[in-house]
């Protein structure tokens, strides 16, 4: 029963230790790493603001509707006529009735008939006219509303509409650009730290294998030296080589767990996280890279994103000189509004809401700046020819650095052959060493000789395959084809 439950546990714990392993390959290692790069996400922004903006600068081909309205209290009101006057018409029955009173009393012919003239009643109504006609000379302007409905349509302004339509469009374009950029550093990133942590695991494994050596060395000379054949130099030469062999197996482990944790971290897992790569419980093959002899420059640099991103920074630039110029030619847009007021005008001066429409055409046309449009216009040219020497000397540089990249690919991979080679030879001489220090022919000395050599044999195979590896990537990069599958 007891060794049951003891096979049950260790079971569990077998289990829970699996579940903890990850295992990832390079493409799942650059997928992780591109769904996590928070660089990424803010280029990814960066497109969708360039996207909207594009969308913003289309709308201006488009007639534009705005409502205006307000309000505005006046300390005074606004008066057609003099207080004088408003007191005239006010009584203007009363002051009648006075003149005719005077002319009756120089010309007492006129009594009988004017008598009836300077009735009471006619004298109130005229008073009453008067106030009338003072009221509607009345303006009321201590409290306006005013409101409006604008419509405007551009007509000709320079083309600054579609340059500006144009600039925005290739910025979509240069925000997608310097995304992939972007998205090429993060996989180049990854396979770097990939390989890396390929290569110290295998490292790891050869440093195990020579300390091995050693150890058995050691307890082969410790006899040998207790039956008097070797001497207590020979033990002392071996185990100095034993501790230098432990301390190379401790740095490869140190540098290891580094290298994991880098791994790691531009993977978006916890730093801490165990991972187990595809590739590193296996050796590493001879990669093999198709080098397509047929690519020309020309299709390099449509694929490079940094060429890219400067021929749409020139365009921009271009479209710019456009936008400048537009500010020194003629203006023409149509204008339609809708407007009310409170009080009105249209019937008099009434206390309600009442309004008419109008259109109209709107010209500006600038005429002497003292050369100030000149000017801006050199400045933009002169901006855009300065992205055309770097766009000129960006494609210099990327047709060295595609020799370059070809040059490293044919190095690593004579490399690699030569390290072969050599460590079929320090195989094989360990092989002999090991045979002639049993036999006792050669000394210990040119056994721990030759265990050395092979140990930088197979270390120097290993460096040229992940050389190998990595200018395949670089290779692909310069080019413009480095991407996830």
């Amino acid at each position: 029963m007891r060794t049951f439950i003891s096979i049950f546990i260790v079971c569990i714990c077998l289990s829970q230790w699996g579940h903890a392993q990850e295992f990832l390959s390079l493409e799942q290692c650059r997928r992780l790493a591109i769904e996590n790069n928070k660089s990424l996400k803010i280029q990814e922004k960066d497109i969708d603001v360039a996207n909207y903006t594009h969308r913003a600068a289309k709308t201006n081909f488009l007639p534009k509707l705005s409502v205006a309205g307000g309000y505005l209290r006046n300390g005074q009101e606004m008066s057609l006529i003099s207080d004088d006057t408003k007191s005239l018409l006010n009584n203007m029955g009363t002051s009648s009735a006075q003149l005719l009173q005077q002319a009756a009393s120089t010309n007492p012919g006129l009594a009988s008939l004017l008598g009836s003239i300077q009735s009471p009643e006619l004298v109130t109504a005229l008073n009453q006219a008067g106030q009338k006609l003072t009221d509607d000379f009345r303006t009321d302007t201590r409290n306006v509303f005013v409101g409006a409905v604008i419509l405007t349509q551009p007509i000709y302004i320079g083309g600054k509409i579609r340059a500006y339509n144009d600039i925005t469009k290739f910025a979509e374009k240069l925000a997608n650009t310097q995304h992939n950029l972007a998205l090429q550093e993060v996989i180049l990133s990854v396979d770097e730290a990939y390989w890396q942590v390929v290569s110290l695991t295998s490292k790891r494994k050869l440093a195990e294998s020579y300390l091995n050596l050693l150890n058995t060395l050691q307890s082969d000379v410790t006899k040998a030296k207790d039956e008097g054949i070797a001497t207590k130099a020979d033990v002392l030469r071996v185990k100095v080589k034993t501790n230098s062999a432990e301390l190379m197996l401790t740095k490869v482990d140190d540098g290891l767990v580094l290298s994991k944790m880098v791994l790691c971290q531009l993977c978006g897992l916890e730093l801490n996280s165990k991972i187990i790569l595809s590739d590193q419980n296996r050796t590493t093959e001879r990669p093999y890279y198709q080098m397509d002899s047929k690519r020309s420059l020309a299709q390099i640099f449509s694929a490079r994103p940094e060429i890219k991103g400067l021929e749409y920074a020139h365009h921009m630039q271009l479209k710019n000189v456009q936008i400048v110029r537009s500010d020194y030619l003629p203006n023409l847009s149509l204008i339609g509004s809708y407007y009310m007021t409170n009080p009105s005008v249209y019937n008099g001066f009434e206390n309600k809401f009442n309004g008419s429409w109008s259109v109209g055409v709107m010209l500006k046309m600038p005429i002497w700046s003292w050369g100030e449009g000149h000017y801006k216009i050199k400045a933009a040219k002169a901006k855009a020819d300065k992205l055309s020497l770097q766009l000129l000397e960006t494609k210099e540089k990327i047709t060295l650095q595609v020799s370059q990249a070809n040059f490293k690919v044919k190095e690593a991979e004579k490399l690699l052959t030569m390290s072969e080679e050599n460590m079929k030879h320090a195989i094989e001489n360990l092989r002999t060493a090991n045979l002639g220090y049993k036999e006792g022919i050669i000394p210990m000395s040119d056994l721990l000789e030759a265990q050395t050599m092979w140990l930088s044999a197979e270390s120097s195979v290993l460096d040229a395959k992940i050389s190998c590896q990595l200018t395949r990537t670089y290779l692909q990069k310069a080019n413009g084809e480095l991407a996830i599958k």
